[in-house]
């Protein structure tokens, strides 16, 4: 007998009792008698017989599977995210099918019909930036489907949501450009449709505002997060009347760039411009001068939002949650001046 193959029917067959008694005993139900319980799984373990979890998952209306969709899987801090979903779900038995929508919101809508017919028991979305409304995901609600928005969220939807403390550590980071002595804070923003952005965004000028700093807009670049043209917006904050003496990047990749621009141009970091970034993406230890920036705590975000969506998806009647992770604050040598 081909053991890739064998069934509850073989068994039974083997044996000659009926296939509902071979299904019982390999669920150990306790109304089958532990010698013919016991005679059963010795057949199972001899035979290598494997258990069709497909089958038994959607019998049980679950596939013990949960859908994730991030806007970028090479983005370290979407890869950290998920090492943290992935470790929750593994230790409560649920695999995950990883999508990545590439910013786009097409791509997103699509990722979204995807799990939806996988039927995952469950969804962690994080928003593209081209996601300006949430129409498309009241599917999920219609549906009764659990979901969890994390870091990017889409607010007017009453669901669970994990982010991190945005407002406060973007305030934070400006607060520490003050500290050094910068006066003109160039901020290099995200789209401003996005709760992390529009968050940080008010940070920074709130801290502007504490120090007595005035917020000017000439030193707000609108970008997005995949960093736009560093070298355009680095060439016009220089080129001003009055350059900026601290700048504040939308992701560490775009602070990187534009401190190599800087020194193009002669001036020195953090002397003349400190850099601050965020994400804390490796690279930031070993670029000259080693990069200050903004460890946004990835890994626990992903973790905490599997384990507020695993708990919706066993107990349905529980209240939606909000949880706050917080972020903190790396002083490295491209901001660090006193």
């Amino acid at each position: 007998m081909n053991n890739e193959s064998v069934t509850i029917k073989d068994i039974a067959k083997l044996l000659g009792i009926s296939k509902s008694t071979v299904s019982r005993a390999l669920s150990e139900h306790s109304d089958v008698n532990i010698e013919t319980r016991k005679k059963i799984l010795e057949v199972a373990q001899k035979l290598n017989y494997q258990p069709n979890t497909i089958a038994l998952n959607l019998k049980q209306q679950r596939t013990n599977t949960i859908g994730v969709i991030i806007p970028e899987t090479m983005n370290r801090f979407f890869s950290k995210a998920i090492a943290g979903i992935q470790r929750i779900a593994n230790l409560a038995g649920y695999n995950i099918i990883i999508c990545q929508s590439d910013e786009s919101l097409l791509a997103e809508k699509n990722n979204l019909r995807s799990l939806i017919g996988a039927r995952v028991d469950g969804i962690l979305i994080s928003v593209s930036e081209e996601t300006d409304n949430a129409e498309h995901f009241d599917l999920l609600l219609q549906k009764k489907i659990p979901v969890v928005f994390f870091d990017r969220i889409a607010k007017d939807l009453n669901t669970s949501k994990v982010v991190t403390d945005n407002y406060e550590i973007a305030r934070e980071g400006t607060e520490h450009l003050i500290e050094q002595g910068c006066k003109r804070i160039a901020w290099i923003s995200g789209p401003q449709h996005l709760n992390n952005s529009k968050d940080r965004l008010q940070g920074y000028i709130d801290a502007l505002v504490k120090h007595g700093i005035p917020v000017q807009e000439e030193y707000i670049i609108k970008s997005h997060f995949k960093g736009g043209n560093v070298e355009q917006y680095t060439n016009y904050l220089l080129d001003l009347l009055h350059p900026p003496d601290g700048i504040f990047a939308i992701n560490d990749y775009a602070a990187i760039e534009m401190i190599h621009h800087i020194k193009r141009r002669g001036l020195q970091i953090p002397k003349d411009i400190a850099v601050l970034g965020f994400n804390n993406e490796r690279i930031g230890r070993f670029v000259e001068p080693s990069l200050s920036t903004i460890d946004l705590s990835a890994y626990d975000l992903g973790s905490v939002a599997a384990e507020v969506l695993i708990d919706q998806i066993k107990h349905p009647e529980h209240p939606i949650r909000e949880r706050l992770i917080r972020s903190s604050l790396i002083v490295r040598e491209s901001s660090k001046r006193v």
